[in-house]
């Protein structure tokens, strides 16, 4: 059977079907934590929210401390799933240059899929909360989202010899990303109101059975391009050894210039990637309370709400790359988070918290084009190892973000349920002045050429 180079089913697929079932297990925390604390059944229609707006009402004072209780929560079980994965994404991608990329795939995939028949079975037999901690810790050990694309990404760069279609590709999985887990967040409301929990469940488990046999039976793997596929180490003690010597030897042999510009790239990304995700990640939180009292059919909109903003973030980077440099790509992309940032934290109805993604149109732009700054200064040889780096960075920067912020919210949400997205706007200096170093001191020259793909190769040799 022929198998063909084109990852991006994969993405689509795994995409979807995570981000289908993320919203309902927030939801279905939410719901369960609700009934323990009022001893009722949860009750939610398309015109009544169960949502307290009377500060001086009991009820409202118990709104705020489940509030706080699925923070906390969300926190404690993301942990739980990092503390593997973190590792196995180190490994895993790493290891890709030895014996391809497939494996990055199909491992978080299996994990996912046990995650789906997990998910159904303590929906539809009311086991206790505190299995998710098993399940999360299980589907650890498979990797993570950050596994899964950070060898989605490192399949691309390898198979991409045109640095301009390889910044133009990982843009359009990044679009990919948010278009289609736009769409799984709207459908996830409709899901859950027409079927329920279990069975929606049952469907997303269902989108990985389809992943894991294209993976396996259609899916070409990158040995057969990686010049390493004859250096495969032939035991488990020299394959971890040569793991981390990869990523190892990438900073040490590297030029000084070289290696400076991929750590301050690195940093840009972690912390740009902490204030995203750390932000972003309350939005359904911030719904569910008062004053917007949101049902799960509104945060299925909210959530489809970023398809635009992931639209046009593929469209600013696929446009302003024919005329700006990347970086000044990245300039763009960090201050219109912030836009929406700030007007997030002050937006008090529905109208206005749909209008926030209109500043942010462009804030996924950075995400793409620093995953290609960083894919060009290394050689096609270091790919893995350097979208291995980016992958634990995700896993770590991103564990580190979702339980400060969510510990911050729950903090904070009794007095001002927006200081999280106001401090989320201001920690984004730390990136901007990173860059704006980066363009006023000495590395404004021939350094930053690294960053335009026709002069890679010559700066490479000169710096040899």
């Amino acid at each position: 059977m022929k198998k063909v180079l084109c990852v991006e089913p994969v993405i689509f697929i795994y995409v979807f079907a995570s981000f289908l079932t993320i919203p309902l297990v927030e939801q279905f925390i939410y719901r369960r934590l609700w009934e323990q604390e009022y001893n009722s059944t949860f009750v939610s229609d398309s015109n009544v929210s169960h949502c307290e707006q009377n500060k001086s009402s009991p009820a409202y004072i118990k709104q705020k401390a489940i509030q706080e209780k699925a923070s906390v929560f969300n926190v404690q079980l993301d942990l739980t799933r990092a503390i593997p994965s973190l590792l196995v994404a180190f490994v895993i991608v790493a290891n890709g240059d030895r014996q391809g990329h497939k494996r990055s795939l199909f491992l978080p995939s299996v994990g996912a899929l046990i995650s789906g028949i997990s998910f159904t079975a303590i929906s539809y037999f009311s086991l206790s909360l505190s299995v998710l901690f098993a399940v999360a810790f299980i589907t650890g050990l498979f990797g993570s989202m950050a596994t899964f694309l950070g060898g989605g990404f490192a399949y691309i760069a390898e198979e991409c010899h045109d640095e301009k279609q390889k910044t133009t590709r990982i843009a359009v999985v990044d679009m990919i990303f948010g278009v289609v887990s736009g769409l799984a967040g709207l459908s996830s409301g409709y899901f859950l109101r027409g079927i329920g929990f279990s069975w929606t469940f049952v469907i997303a488990s269902l989108l990985h059975v389809i992943n894991i046999i294209y993976i396996v039976f259609f899916l070409e793997d990158t040995v057969g391009m990686s010049q390493f596929q004859h250096e495969a180490p032939v035991s488990w003690k020299e394959l971890f050894r040569a793991t981390f010597s990869g990523v190892y030897m990438l900073f040490k042999t590297a030029p000084y210039k070289k290696r400076i510009l991929i750590i301050v790239l690195l940093f840009t990304f972690m912390t740009y990637f902490f204030t995203l995700l750390g932000g972003s990640s309350l939005f359904t939180l911030y719904e569910l309370d008062e004053p917007l009292c949101w049902n799960e059919v509104y945060i299925g909109y909210g959530a489809a709400a970023f398809t635009s903003v992931s639209l046009t973030s593929f469209i600013g980077v696929y446009l302003l790359s024919k005329c700006l440099k990347d970086i000044y790509i990245v300039f763009i992309g960090i201050f219109s988070y912030i836009g929406g940032m700030i007007m997030a934290a002050f937006a008090k109805t529905t109208l206005l918290m749909f209008l926030v993604r209109v500043p942010s149109l462009f804030c996924f732009m950075p995400i793409p084009v620093l995953r290609s700054m960083l894919s060009k200064v290394v050689l096609t040889g270091e790919q893995g190892a350097v979208f291995a780096c980016i992958a634990c960075l995700e896993a770590v920067t991103g564990t580190i973000s979702l339980s400060v912020f969510n510990i911050l919210y729950a903090t904070t949400v009794a007095w001002f349920s927006g200081f999280s997205f106001l401090l989320s706007a201001g920690l984004c200096l730390i990136p901007l002045s990173v860059l704006c170093w980066l363009l006023c001191t000495s590395w404004n020259g021939e350094d930053l050429a690294l960053l335009v793909p026709e002069e890679v190769s010559s700066i490479e040799s000169a710096d040899s």
